[in-house]
């Protein structure tokens, strides 16, 4: 085995981030230089949610354009990486051995959640993607110990790259669309108490964000902030996060990534 491949934490945005990559666009382009090409990508989106945890075994991923009313050149992007069923098969393998339920999906392509981060990461779309539902309704805890199962797969030259968004509060994206105003202070408050606690590597109160009240309005449901708690397991005890970039893109969506050394 090779010495283990960093985990990674990215942000996807919103769909416009395809079009409009900004400074958080070319801090990821910056990272997957310094990466090396894996021999796969395990991606975890909050946009496939699913009851179990459920991998992805289809060769030809389509491009999932889970999204309306958006710019119409969004629709017409297409990021035609191959799958890989073999490695896919080590994700179900590490999932049971961990003592976790597990099932298969021959069809699923890549959601925005996925292809969005990928195309600007990797954008030859060259390397091999395998991906990974959330289980919103089991909460943190859950989503760390899926990622404390995956551990192993970095030191087989796979890399583990979770998507999600540091905050995320639709709702008030939209008032704000459409009354203008500041971006609310809970949004820099929580994302400079996230990047506290991952310093520390404080596992036991990030697991418990919903406790802050900044937490709560930053995620009014957990789907986005779960692929953090699967980097956070994947990486392994020892890993120490480096943030790779840290910024606010559209008022309250925190575009904070982070590297697991």
């Amino acid at each position: 085995m090779s010495a283990p491949r960093p985990v990674l934490f990215v942000p996807h945005g919103s769909p416009m981030f395809a079009l409009q990559p900004g400074a958080a666009g070319a801090a990821m382009s910056h990272v997957a230089t310094q990466l090396g090409t894996p021999r796969a990508i395990v991606v975890v989106s909050p946009h496939w949610d699913t009851a179990v945890p459920t991998v992805g075994f289809a060769t030809r991923p389509e491009t999932i354009h889970d999204f309306g009313g958006f710019d119409p050149r969004l629709y017409e992007m297409q990021y035609p990486a191959t799958g890989c069923p073999e490695v896919a098969a080590q994700v179900v393998k590490a999932l049971q051995q961990a003592g976790l339920p597990v099932a298969q999906d021959a069809q699923r392509g890549l959601d925005h959640g996925a292809w969005i981060p990928l195309r600007q990461m990797f954008p030859d779309a060259d390397v091999p993607v395998v991906p990974l539902s959330v289980q919103s309704h089991l909460g943190p805890a859950h989503a760390y110990r899926v990622g404390q199962a995956l551990a192993s797969l970095a030191a087989q030259n796979i890399l583990v790259m979770a998507s999600g968004n540091i905050t995320h509060n639709l709702r008030d994206l939209m008032v704000l669309r459409s009354q203008g105003g500041a971006t609310p202070a809970y949004v820099q408050a929580f994302a400079d108490w996230i990047h506290t606690h991952m310093v520390q590597r404080d596992v036991t109160g990030l697991l418990a964000y919903r406790q802050q009240t900044s937490g709560q309005r930053a995620h009014p449901s957990d789907e986005h902030l779960l692929p953090l708690f699967t980097a956070l397991g994947a990486a392994g005890a020892d890993a120490q996060p480096e943030a790779f970039f840290r910024g606010i893109s559209d008022h309250v969506i925190a575009m904070d990534g982070y590297t697991f050394h």
